[in-house]
């Protein structure tokens, strides 16, 4: 159970980013349409997921979070080893227990492995809502930090590299990637450090949500609107 809440991490999405996306495209709607700049196009690519994870301020965020589920975990791992307990116990005086004893201990046994699959479920659940409320808060204000930074370095348009269900960037040099730039100008702009570390410990991998995850439109624009 508790690989349970482990596995959470991984399954977090950002499903509120809808609604900052279509608040953007709302606004883009209202504005003329500027005259296509000269030149050629400059395009840039960035994998956004992992833009939002890696930014200071999810990663402090992220490490809040585990701190406030480490009593649930502690809770669950109390009652897997009270489980293992009473499992042995059965097994060890199965031979010498009255059939009273032997019913009073599987009744115990019972009881905790349904608390056990009740908490689990219930730390899963919050564990997951948060998860998702976290990485859409920081994820709406990176969208922001990618229109800034695109207008800011002549970028017409930008391409989300990260894209797992329908790969649309097939090629793409280094030079075109900006997500570590982008990471960079959020963490500058926010002011938030690092989260502190043991020393000689390597950064967390925060989790980055798996699956198709609603792009800003911000990062879509017309290369007119630029």
């Amino acid at each position: 159970m508790k690989r349970t809440i482990a596995t959470i991490a991984a399954l977090a999405s950002c499903l509120a980013l809808n609604a900052s996306a279509q608040t953007s495209a709302a606004a883009d709607a209202a504005t003329p349409a500027a005259s296509a700049p000269a030149g050629p196009t400059k395009i840039a690519v960035i994998v956004f997921q992992q833009a939002v994870a890696q930014t200071n301020d999810f990663q402090r965020r992220y490490a809040d979070l585990q701190k406030k589920f480490d009593p649930k975990r502690q809770q669950i791992q109390t009652l897997n080893t009270e489980i293992a307990s009473l499992q042995k116990e059965l097994q060890a005086q199965s031979a010498t227990l009255s059939d009273a004893q032997r019913a009073t201990k599987a009744k115990q046994l019972d009881d905790k492995q349904k608390e056990l699959k009740r908490t689990g479920e219930d730390a899963q659940g919050d564990f997951q809502q948060d998860m998702q409320q976290t990485f859409a808060t920081v994820a709406g204000k990176v969208a922001e930090t990618v229109d800034s930074y695109a207008k800011e370095h002549g970028y017409t348009l930008v391409l989300d590299g990260g894209n797992q269900q329908v790969p649309v960037v097939l090629y793409a040099s280094q030079s075109t990637d900006i997500t570590k730039a982008v990471i960079d100008a959020y963490n500058t702009k926010s002011g938030i450090p690092a989260p502190e570390r043991p020393a000689g410990a390597s950064a967390p991998s925060a989790p980055v949500p798996q699956g198709t995850t609603p792009r800003p439109s911000t990062t879509h624009k017309a290369p007119a609107a630029h």
